[in-house]
């Protein structure tokens, strides 16, 4: 027999290790048999900020996820969370933005490109129709989406590189739905942000989003919480499926055409979501957050959102905390959700792609100096912004894509499917006690890209009280558009009152023919100085009343210059900002010239707003002839006297303004409501007409209004102790 001598350290050592494997056997069959956890996240707007805080109870009770989907507003946060976002980091995100400034496309309005800005003073914008060969063609929606796609960029850390949907650690699946089939889209792989983009399109609000050729908008309209695809992706043991959606209007609320399409759009969701929850089984948990009074549109309310949310989950917990593992579990499944990040890639190349019709060189000049610099988040968006404001666009994004060890900063500016012609509109109504109230309809057509430099014609009609035709070419002299020549030719008719000591004597109806050959240069985004030659036809015809002023027809002309410098926020109605006009013109064998600065500046303090404004006007050589005389009356121009009511040979105005905001317009639509309080000051030398009122001339103004997406909208009362007094109020574009 042979005999084994065994110390008692062996078998000590022996039987630890057994018990050892013993308990990492029992710890691998517990991770083995842990239940598979299916997340669906509801659409609803912005209620979906509910889904956060219950993210956060999840996280806190240690309960993995294996696979999620979403819808809408849903599918934003599956995104983020399968993108490794915490809880916390998309509360940041969501308090970091500027959700009034998302629903509206173009960047700044000091940042807009010039020319855009000009056109848009003069004609509603969002209004315009498409000119294409099958006819008149509308904007699709609302807004086009570019402020948010650019938040999803950011959301989900695309300066990194672009996150695509099979390279997520857990089955991600974003539903959308074709707009011209009916049909579901569900998104399992490919771009994160482009399925995030496309669940998001709410109908008639945000422009579906090209897909091949499917239109895709929110894909609450056929899937609003989607059980189904999450038992597709992982099989899940156990659904956790939360619903925010918006409930049935009730019949009182139900009202507009706006409201009609809510309710209809709520119906559809509604009946889609009772399908899908009466698929739930027994050991399935649902989450209903009460979310009454806060709607669909109501971002800025986020953290109340997201902590009803976390009421919600909490009430579950004694079912939740079943779910829950050990700390080391959890912290192993946190770290395969949570990616590791380096330092920011460096942009070796940009690359801009899809152009067909306009010149790359014209997006290009906001594009310099990128090689060889870490991705900066901030600039890239604000240049994406740039190059949107150039009015040419549907949309413009960016990928960063790495091949071959380099990092291409990739642009892709979405030209507009719906032109590049155009019909726009623009119009007016101005009333006033101390005389006639006048309407004007404008609409013009608009050719845009008629070269590889970007060349533009716009002609079009007024009509109405000041009725006038008029055409314009501008011809950008190199590709990047900083140089430029501008013909235009005009011809308007209008009424002109003649005062004197505060009483209408005459009316006159005043012809006035203009042809302008400038050339220019735009100083980067604050605007053109022109100059060129200008000739000017102006006749004068006694309507009624004295002929007290000369009548017939005048021709002259002469060198012109100008200056148009612009750095307000807002088009017409500035919360703050500079803005700077200026004119001068020396007429040719006249005898004379005329000089024109009107400098003007706003500035808010919280909801007040302190604006002030400072015009000059008149001769170095010689005098003003009535034909080209300066003016003053009417509305913040002496607003105790009638409109024109004080012409001269020169002047020189002054105001100081005290606004308070008293409301905002919705999410989406540029301006505010305010009240004002004006005061004025001015005086006219060398008068034509009222030429007993000498000196100064004292104003005041009461107003409220503001700017609205159909241009300006006020009423105002303006007292002169020497003036005619009036009432006003305007509508429109001026």
């Amino acid at each position: 027999m042979i005999k084994f001598k065994t110390s008692k350290s062996l078998i000590q050592r022996t039987l630890a290790c057994g018990i050892v494997g013993i308990a990492l056997c029992s710890t691998l069959t517990v991770a083995a048999e842990r239940p598979r956890i299916g997340l669906v996240l509801g659409g609803g707007g912005a209620r979906g900020a509910a889904h956060i805080g219950i993210l956060e109870v999840l996280r806190e009770n240690r309960i993995p996820v294996d696979c999620v989907a979403g819808t809408s507003m849903g599918g934003l946060v599956t995104g983020a969370f399968a993108a490794g976002l915490s809880p916390d980091e998309m509360l940041e995100a969501m308090g970091q933005a500027d959700w009034r400034a998302m629903f509206n496309d173009n960047p700044p309005v000091e940042d807009l490109n010039p020319r855009v800005k000009y056109q848009s003073r003069r004609f509603i914008p969002g209004t315009e129709l498409g000119v294409t060969k099958e006819g008149a063609q509308p904007l699709p929606a609302v807004v086009q989406g570019q402020k948010v796609k650019l938040f999803i960029n950011r959301l989900v850390r695309s300066q990194y590189g672009e996150p695509l949907i099979e390279k997520m650690p857990i089955p991600v699946s974003i539903i959308a739905t074709d707009l011209v089939t009916g049909d579901k889209v569900v998104f399992r792989e490919g771009s994160m942000t482009h399925a995030m983009r496309s669940t998001m399109s709410v109908p008639g609000l945000m422009a579906p989003v090209k897909d091949g050729d499917k239109l895709l908008v929110d894909g609450g309209l056929v899937d609003n919480v989607p059980i189904d695809e999450v038992r597709k992706s992982c099989n899940p043991d156990v659904v956790i499926a939360v619903n925010v959606g918006s409930p049935l209007m009730k019949a009182e609320d139900i009202g507009g055409i706006f409201s009609v399409a809510g309710q209809m759009i709520n119906i559809l969701t509604e009946q889609n979501v009772t399908r899908s929850l009466a698929t739930l089984k027994p050991g399935d948990i649902y989450i209903k957050p009460d979310l009454d009074g806060i709607t669909a549109a109501e971002f800025g309310r986020y953290a109340e959102t997201a902590k009803r949310g976390r009421a919600a989950a909490m009430a579950m917990l004694p079912r939740l905390q079943a779910l829950s593992v050990g700390e080391k579990q959890y912290q192993d499944w946190l770290a395969t959700m949570t990616p590791v990040r380096g330092k920011l890639p460096v942009v070796d190349g940009v690359q801009i792609a899809g152009l067909k019709r306009v010149n790359p060189a014209y997006p290009d000049r906001y594009l310099k100096h990128y090689d060889g610099t870490p991705v900066d988040l901030d600039r890239v968006d604000k240049d994406m912004g740039l190059i949107y404001g150039d009015g040419l666009y549907d949309d413009v994004d960016f990928a960063l894509l790495s091949t071959r060890d380099r990092n291409i900063l990739r642009v892709t500016p979405v030209e507009k499917e719906f032109g590049p012609d155009y019909l726009r509109f623009g119009f007016n109504l101005n009333a006033v006690t101390s005389g006639p109230s006048t309407f004007n309809l404008r609409v013009a057509y608009q050719k845009t890209l008629l070269n590889s430099l970007g060349g533009e014609w716009l002609a079009g009609v007024q009509v109405g009280n000041e009725p006038a035709v008029f055409t314009e070419f501008y011809q950008p002299l190199d590709a990047g558009r900083r140089f430029f020549v501008e013909p235009k030719l005009s011809f308007q008719r209008a009424p002109l009152y003649i005062y004197q000591n505060n009483k209408r004597i005459a009316e006159y109806a005043v012809d006035q023919a203009s042809l302008d050959l400038m050339a220019g240069i735009n100083v980067g985004l604050w605007g053109p100085v022109s100059v060129g030659w200008a000739e000017r036809y102006r006749s004068a015809e006694l309507q009624t009343g004295s002929p007290g002023l000369p009548t017939g027809g005048k021709s002259f002309g002469g060198f012109l210059a100008k200056m148009e410098f612009d750095q307000f926020d807002r088009l017409y109605d500035p919360t703050r900002g500079w803005n700077a006009q200026g004119s001068y013109f020396y007429a040719a064998g006249g005898g004379y010239d005329k000089a024109d600065l009107d400098l003007r500046a706003a500035q808010n303090f919280g909801d007040y707003i302190l604006q002030g404004r400072i015009h000059g006007a008149g001769s170095f050589t010689g005098t003003l002839p009535f034909y080209d005389a300066v003016a003053l009356g009417g509305f913040l121009k002496l607003s105790g006297f009638a409109r024109n009511q004080i012409i001269g040979e020169s002047l020189a105005y002054g105001n100081v303004r005290l606004e308070k905001v008293v409301g905002r317009l919705p999410a989406g639509l540029r301006g505010d409501m305010r009240v004002g309080l004006a005061l004025e000051g001015g005086k006219v030398n060398g008068r034509y007409t009222e030429t007993e009122l000498n000196g100064w001339q004292s104003s005041v103004a009461a107003y409220v209004g503001g700017e609205t997406p159909l241009g300006m909208v006020y009423l105002g009362y303006g007292y002169s102790p020497n003036g005619v007094n009036n009432f006003y109020m305007f509508i429109g574009t001026p």
